[in-house]
């Protein structure tokens, strides 16, 4: 069918079915599991509503499944007060404290009456709520302080286990409003690879799951959010029609028919002896999970009970959350090992005799910093009790004094390297302490090329740990830069190493020689700079040049780029050692330069400075850059006495304040297209 033949309401039924067909496929993909067609298939009908919706911009709804990405960054959170209150839940410290909240409840409802409840894995992420009207969602919140919550609708868009439209359920229509609760996580795996990257980044990492998934969340920047892999299980459901549930259970079937993922470990058990079993059930099998759980909510089934039992002044009665103990083991302290990192920054790191903790075996864990090993009073030999920090990182909680050896020595933080016995240095403001041998310490140089190669810098596929080990230690190789002079001969030379091999590696070495800028910022391994960052960077520079002659000042006025990250950059462009390096990499053939958007034809903003607040109504934050850029403006992203244009869309925030204060003309989505002669 000729696109071009079709009248406006065919076009608009054309791109509603094709919405539904996407948003139908994201069901099955991300919340049943099951997909049933391709990647490639599904990208293909990706781009066509991408380009249908580009041509056509006017026809762009708030639900369309490309408002997930690119979505607007925000200035601030608006404070949202909830339509209905979100209470906290009593706890029950094991089963006997189950058991009494069951005899509460029966004084209402005595024997022989029949009371059933639900049981459902306590996620340990953030609760939030999301309003959908006519099955289209409208907005999301945090659950705050119960009554009042912040609005943060762009970032839970671009989850995408969280439906923007809601199917039909089974023999009814969807209902005129829903308010739906939930739970956001952050998976076990994709926490671990978040902290791997923030390590190598040389940034500090999240301490749990659910500070990572809090964090990830309440982003100001919606990108960052899609980028760190969180889900959802929505647990609740409340309807305003007349056709609402009678049951808890039945709400939660409800809710997956129209779309929403539910936990699949939820239980309808039929007295309070089951609950106890499950509780038991779980506590053992919680650790093969791939999310933090710690503990079970049980709810009783009747809604109507529920109303019944009502609240206290802080909580339901008819509900309660059995907490898990945390599970703590008590080993002996073997040594302390002092490990360096690429940036220079020393961790002490517990050698353990190992013990079984949370359905792993633990030999090691981190005891942070020297503050750290200050604190605990913590001495080689000593009895000490594990726990795993949300039940994932193994962490020293405490000693037992008692089971000391008189003759036990408190531990001397080292003042050298254990790598190049260089005397450490400690910064006021910072905790740790670092090498400041970046160019002679083997440890770190190891680190910095293990960088430099890995997937999310050059991506040297073929040149490993291992390969790297022996090259540094043969001192064939004592920087980046070096990598690229190596030969077929060289990698032959080393221990057990096949001709393929080392073809492989030679060519993915050339290879690296093109990545994107962004992926060399990311790369040079800055202190504070991890791979959002170095993006970040790579959209308002465009060669190593340009950021070689940055000044604090300038970095600091970009969105994103903090006063510690500015300092960092300048001061590691400045540095002699780098210069060489990068001196190095251009003889090599590195590129050291991104490419530049091409501007053609008039240039109505040239050399006008534009900066852009609030949600637009007919593209997004990044296309508006776009066309600034290729008429000749610049972008920037805080207002300035330098600024000529705030351009506003919804919900504008603190910069209309201060352009008014600064006389910077403010234009809205009209008028700036206007000016720009679109």
């Amino acid at each position: 069918m000729d696109i071009k033949n079709l009248t406006e309401e065919e076009l608009k039924q054309k791109l509603c079915a094709l919405r539904d067909k996407i948003n139908y496929h994201n069901y099955l993909y991300y919340v049943k599991d099951t997909p049933d067609i391709s990647d490639k298939q599904y990208d293909e009908l990706f781009r066509e509503l991408q380009r249908l919706e580009t041509e056509n911009p006017e026809l762009i709804t708030f639900d369309s499944p490309t408002q997930r990405i690119g979505a607007v960054s925000s200035e601030k959170f608006e404070q949202v007060t909830h339509k209905y209150p979100l209470f906290s839940l009593d706890n029950a410290n094991g089963s006997e404290e189950l058991l009494e909240w069951n005899n509460r409840i029966r004084k209402t409802y005595p024997e022989p009456e029949k009371i059933e409840f639900v049981c459902e894995l306590k996620i340990d992420g953030l609760a939030i709520t999301l309003s959908y009207q006519n099955g289209k969602f409208t907005k999301g919140a945090t659950r705050g302080d119960g009554k009042t919550g912040e609005n943060i609708s762009a970032n839970l868009k671009t989850i995408n286990s969280i439906p923007l439209s809601l199917f039909a359920p089974e023999n009814r229509e969807i209902p005129e409003y829903i308010e739906a609760r939930g739970e956001i996580y952050m998976p076990i795996s994709s926490f671990e690879k978040l902290n791997e990257k923030r390590k190598n980044a040389g940034e500090q990492e999240f301490a749990n799951p659910r500070n990572a998934g809090s964090g990830s969340v309440r982003q100001l920047n919606p990108k960052i959010t899609r980028e760190r892999d969180l889900d959802i299980f929505v647990y609740a459901g409340i309807f305003e029609d007349h056709l609402k549930p009678s049951t808890h259970w039945e709400t939660i079937e409800l809710l997956r028919q129209l779309g929403f993922k539910t936990n699949p470990t939820s239980k309808l058990c039929q007295n309070i002896n089951e609950v106890i079993d499950y509780c038991n059930l779980w506590n053992e099998k919680r650790f093969g999970l791939n999310y933090a759980t710690d503990g079970v909510v049980v709810k009783v089934n009747d809604l109507h009970k529920q109303e019944e039992l009502g609240f206290t002044s802080r909580s339901p009665r008819w509900a309660i959350a059995y907490k898990f103990s945390p599970e703590e083991a008590l080993t002996k302290l073997v040594n302390i090992e002092m490990s360096v990192g690429r940036t220079g920054a020393i961790t002490p790191i517990a050698h353990l005799e190992p013990v079984k903790l949370a359905g792993t075996v633990v030999k090691r864990a981190s005891l942070h910093n020297a503050d750290e090993i200050k604190r605990l009073d913590i001495r080689i030999g000593d009895k000490v009790w594990v726990k795993k920090a949300a039940e994932i990182i193994p962490k020293i909680i405490g000693v037992d004094l008692k089971a000391r050896n008189p003759e036990a020595m408190p531990f001397e933080y080292p003042e050298k390297c254990p790598a190049c016995d260089t005397p450490l240095e400690k910064k006021e403001e910072e905790v740790a302490y670092y090498c400041p041998n970046q160019t002679g310490c083997p440890a770190q140089v190891k680190g910095r090329l293990e960088h430099w190669v890995s997937r999310d810098a050059m991506d040297v596929d073929g040149v490993g740990e291992s390969l790297i080990k022996q090259l540094t230690e043969k001192n064939m190789i004592n920087g980046p830069a070096d990598l690229y002079a190596l030969t077929v001969e060289d990698i032959l030379s080393l221990e057990r190493t096949a001709e393929k091999s080392a073809y492989n590696a030679i060519n993915a070495i050339e290879a690296s020689k093109t990545r994107p800028f962004s992926r060399l910022i990311n790369a040079f391994g800055i202190k504070h700079i991890g791979k959002e960052t170095a993006e970040l960077l790579s959209q308002h520079f465009h060669s190593i040049e340009e950021l070689k002659n940055v000044k604090i000042e300038d970095l600091s006025l970009i969105e994103g780029i903090g006063e510690k990250a500015a300092e960092s950059i300048v001061n590691f462009f400045k540095n002699s050692d780098v210069i060489k390096m990068l001196e190095k990499l251009g003889k090599y053939g590195v590129k050291l330069y991104g490419e530049k958007p091409e501007i053609t034809g008039e240039q109505p903003l040239l050399n006008k400075s534009f900066v852009l607040t609030g949600t637009l109504k007919y593209m997004n934050r990044n296309e508006a850059s776009d066309i600034i850029k290729k008429l000749g403006g610049k972008v920037s992203g805080s207002l300035g006495k330098n600024t000529d244009y705030l351009i506003v869309g919804e919900n504008p925030g603190s910069k209309y304040d201060k352009a008014t204060k600064l006389n910077v003309k403010i234009l809205n989505e009209d008028e700036f297209l206007k000016l720009a002669s679109f």
